[in-house]
Formats: structure tokens, C-alpha cells, sequence
């Protein structure tokens, strides 16, 4: 994927660029299994907000910007090389070792990884 960012002016900034994967092309049971990250309901946030503020709790929170570039993978996933991405050798690709943005698997494994820290942490 690729984007520019501009000045006030129009002028261009810089140029920027992430690949991202076509998780499309993936076949359930075949490039992965597991799919499921919880998401907190609105009504959960509200209710701990509520008890975090009459008990005096102290809040902090947690902002990951690239949250699901941190998952690790447990299967082989090749990718082909970004348009632009030029070598001399030819039938190249990638093999992931890291979820990108655009795999079905990489929610599932950003919160693996949060959820086995919080346990080394010591949350149960």
C-alpha cells in the first residue's frame, strides 16, 4: 500500500509505504484456523470505568497504532514481492515470520500475544 503525504501547500512531504496482504486469497483450514479476537463491549468499558472511578482505581490506557504487526505466526505464509520491490533474482517471495494488515489470522494473533504477556504478567 502506498500513500503520500502532503505539505500545507500541496507540495509532496514524503512517500510512504506498507505492504499488505491479499488474506482474500487464504482458504480457512488450508493458510489458517483461527480467526476469533474478543472485542470488548461498550457496556463492559462503561461498567469498569464506573468501578475503577467510585473504588479510586487508578486507569491507564493502551493505544498499539500497528497492533497487528506483532503477531507471530505459527503456519509457513509466503507472499510475493511489493510492486516496486525490484532484485535480480527472479521467482522471489517472502516467507512471513510476523502477521502484515490483510491476513485473516492476524486479530487471533495480536491477541494471543496480549493475552500470553498479561498471564506472564501475572493476570488471570
Amino acid at each position: 500500500m502506498y500513500k503520500i503525504k502532503y505539505h500545507v501547500d500541496g507540495s509532496a512531504e514524503r512517500f510512504k509505504a506498507h505492504p499488505v496482504t491479499l488474506g482474500n486469497h487464504q482458504v480457512d483450514g488450508e493458510d489458517y484456523h483461527e480467526t476469533f479476537a474478543p472485542v470488548a463491549k461498550l457496556v463492559t468499558i462503561r461498567t469498569l470505568l464506573t468501578l475503577a472511578a467510585t473504588k479510586g482505581w487508578g486507569l491507564h490506557q493502551m493505544d498499539v497504532y500497528n497492533a497487528f504487526l506483532h503477531g507471530d505466526l505459527h503456519e509457513d505464509i509466503y507472499m510475493k514481492l511489493p510492486l516496486g520491490f525490484h532484485t535480480t533474482l527472479t521467482n522471489v517471495v517472502h516467507k512471513l515470520k510476523k502477521s502484515l494488515y490483510g491476513l485473516c489470522q492476524a486479530p487471533h494473533q495480536w491477541f494471543f500475544k496480549l493475552a500470553s504477556a498479561l498471564c506472564d504478567y501475572g493476570f488471570q
